[in-house]
């Protein structure tokens, strides 16, 4: 990768530096993907099945319904292997203990005498659960959203998945609760989140990540007015920012770096360190390790937008991270927890030498699903939260009322609201009857 130094960039070029590819706001793409989302929203099953051709080559006419039948999911499930089945069931143990722990607790408080006031959480009754097929079937994001939504409660929880769905997406959706399976990716999947057809139900809330053009769908169904649904998060091209010192292992590094890069083409690594040796360490130890990875070819071409920034301290090193915003950060320095301190924005952080990216990815416990493109500086990770919505309750007796009333009057008279006025003043003259 190439090597820049922070301090002799100018402003202009330090902000290149932290570029992303420009994926963002590509109106080919845009309306390439208004089309599906338009002709899944008028023709519902017909328009999957001619999708499920033409982008998976995917025959839908051969199967008797897009959802899998129990003896499709069982069959499929019986195709797993043992040793899957443990990994599964050990990382949905873990991922279970961590969001069980998040679990809404209400609040009931008086703000003043005869003013009651609590925060309330119902979980989302619907929800739409993306999972990527492609060159790599994610299983571990099946355990990232539906474990959540069950936890959280959330009633009806829908799977889709591009076809023809891998056996172990479809045994992990079963051991997490999920019967409800159907086979439709991509963008046209989104729309029929959003908007229902025949045979899939529409929701009130899509979970997911995508390639492109799953992610331009979310955008655009969220902003639809012919339907209402809401989306997790932004998200675009998986992305690892490693802050290191002198201590840290070249090799490890690479790998973690390597980790992120054969996600995609269009996924970004970046090193920064304040040791020049170790980055070009690091650069041989990509080459070699490049060079035995099957998918070295998607890996190569993610390096070539990726770079190391060289800083003169870790305090640097946690600014230039928190001006990058990444999806993931590792920390792999002496003292990782003194520069944890200053970072103000990442999606999930990774502390040492023995945490690689890989075990947030799948089995940690905390969840992978995390917002990119710079959006971890206002957007959180995925949690329990997102699978639920909380609303407040206020409640007053005669006494609350006569000691607030007042307040509320006065700030509703110069807000030139009377009727808000009113509404008070009425109550407080009925108290003096």
């Amino acid at each position: 990768m190439d090597i820049l130094t922070w301090a002799a960039l100018s402003t202009d070029q330090q902000k290149a530096a932290l570029q992303r590819s420009p994926l963002i706001g590509d109106s080919g793409l845009e309306q390439s993907v208004r089309a599906i989302v338009d002709a899944v929203a008028s023709r519902g099953d017909a328009a999957l099945k001619e999708f499920n051709q033409k982008f998976d080559g995917f025959n839908s006419a051969n199967i008797d319904s897009l959802r899998l039948s129990e003896s499709e999911i069982s069959a499929a499930s019986a195709r797993v292997s043992a040793e899957l089945k443990a990994a599964i069931a050990q990382a949905m143990a873990n991922i279970d203990v961590f969001h069980s722990a998040q679990q809404f607790r209400p609040i009931d408080i008086e703000t003043q005498a005869g003013v009651r006031c609590e925060l309330r959480s119902e979980p989302i009754e619907k929800v739409g659960l993306y999972i990527p097929g492609g060159s790599a079937p994610l299983i571990s994001t099946v355990m990232m959203l539906a474990l959540p939504a069950k936890i959280a409660g959330c009633e009806k929880r829908v799977l889709v998945s591009p076809p023809p769905i891998n056996d172990a997406i479809v045994y992990a959706a079963n051991a997490c609760g999920i019967t409800e399976i159907y086979q439709v990716g991509g963008a046209q999947a989104i729309a029929a989140l959003a908007f229902g057809t025949e045979t899939i139900p529409s929701v009130d809330k899509i979970f997911g990540p995508g390639n492109r053009y799953v992610t331009e769908a979310k955008r655009l169904v969220s902003q639809d007015g012919r339907c209402t649904v809401s989306i997790d998060m932004p998200a675009g091209p998986s992305e690892v920012l490693v802050i290191a010192d002198s201590d840290a292992n070249a090799q490890f590094i690479a790998a973690d770096l390597l980790s992120q890069a054969e996600h995609g083409p269009d996924s970004q690594v970046i090193l920064v360190t304040d040791s020049e040796p170790l980055a070009q360490a690091v650069n041989q130890a990509l080459e070699s390790q490049l060079a035995a990875l099957p998918r070295q070819e998607i890996a190569a071409t993610a390096l070539k937008g990726s770079r190391t920034i060289l800083v003169k301290d870790m305090q640097e090193a946690a600014l230039v991270s928190n001006r990058y915003g990444p999806e993931h950060l590792i920390i792999q320095t002496r003292f990782p927890r003194d520069v944890l301190n200053h970072i103000r924005a990442a999606g999930s952080v990774f502390l040492g030498a023995y945490t690689p990216e890989s075990v947030g990815d799948y089995a940690s416990g905390t969840n992978h699903v995390l917002p990119t493109y710079g959006y971890s500086r206002a957007v959180s990770s995925l949690s329990l939260a997102d699978f639920s919505r909380r609303f407040t309750v206020q409640e007053l007796s005669a006494k609350g009322l006569l000691g607030l009333g007042q307040a509320v009057m006065t700030l509703a008279s110069n807000e030139l609201l009377d009727a808000h006025k009113n509404a008070v003043a009425i109550r407080l003259a009925s108290l003096k009857d």
